[in-house]
């Protein structure tokens, strides 16, 4: 039977969202309009799509399946209608972004305010997480993430600086009293406060310098996951509790008022920017042109 496409649109936010209350947060409708909707259409349906406890919503295998290719399905029909903003005056809707949370702090910030102040019609939904994703299967229109983790259908275009570097710090005090390394192996004898990756990953302190490359796994009294947890990390390190390895962008705030002090800097490595990426085998929806465009446009 055919299904109403605004209960397919509730199910696939409820079951992103883990729970009613949850994707009532995002959507705008009730939780209990939501529960019944999606009640509705297990019962149109004649199949749980949900499993309910009193603590979580998760998908059941039919509403795994489903979800899977809903994504996709209703990203198509949502390109399909956004034919008509063409006939507008100015693009309008939702552009939802899935970006890494070091884009969300670093590149973001700089282009969101005028990009919405220029388009005042689009609303932008802002997904932050270290994990990859299908950007699809998520429901999103594009993502954010660096060359080595784009895939190859993909249409990429350079967002943010060109190039970074990763630097590594620590506070002055730390420094006085722990002493300055002079070559990343010298980290190995000091207290170095690490991130690990959602998969359990925790990658090693990579520096290069003069085609010298050394990779290095040190130890210290604090470990956070990757992301916003990393605020953590550097708070550590501004109190003297020992070296932190990051984005240089995310570092620079404190080199400048000098409650850290940069570290092995020679030996920084450096690597390409990020870059936004999208399919290329449907139709560009109108916010994100309207996106890609402004991007092309700014300079940093």
């Amino acid at each position: 039977m055919a299904s109403d496409l605004g209960d397919l649109q509730a199910f696939m936010a409820v079951a992103r969202a883990g729970g009613f209350r949850q994707a009532a947060r995002t959507t705008g409708f009730s939780a209990s309009s939501l529960s019944e909707t999606v009640r509705r259409l297990e019962s149109g349906l004649g199949v749980r799509l949900l499993n309910r406890t009193t603590r979580s919503v998760a998908p059941t295998e039919a509403g795994a399946r489903l979800l899977e290719r809903l994504g996709p399905a209703l990203g198509e029909v949502e390109a399909a209608l956004d034919v008509v903003n063409g006939f507008r005056g100015r693009p309008a809707g939702t552009l939802r972004l899935n970006v890494p949370v070091v884009a969300a702090k670093l590149v973001l910030p700089r282009l969101l305010p005028p990009f919405l102040a220029a388009y005042p019609d689009i609303r932008v939904e802002v997904t932050a997480e270290d994990s990859f994703v299908d950007i699809l299967a998520s429901g999103c229109d594009a993502g954010i993430r660096y060359d080595e983790r784009l895939e190859q259908d993909m249409i990429a275009v350079p967002i943010g600086p060109r190039r970074q570097r990763f630097a590594t710090a620590a506070a002055p005090a730390y420094l006085d009293r722990r002493g300055r390394p002079g070559h990343p192996r010298d980290l190995l004898d000091h207290a170095c406060l690490r991130g690990r990756f959602a998969s359990g990953s925790m990658p090693p302190w990579d520096f290069e310098r003069n085609g010298e490359t050394v990779s290095v796994d040190p130890t210290g009294p604090l470990l956070v996951s990757t992301g916003t947890a990393m605020d953590l990390a550097v708070s550590v390190a501004v109190d003297g509790g020992g070296i932190v390895s990051l984005f240089e962008d995310w570092l620079r705030p404190y080199f400048d008022d000098g409650r850290l002090e940069p570290v092995l800097e020679p030996w920084w490595q450096e690597f390409s920017g990020p870059f936004l990426y999208y399919p290329g085998r449907r139709l560009t929806p109108a916010p994100l042109r309207a996106f890609i465009d402004f991007v092309d446009g700014m300079r940093w």
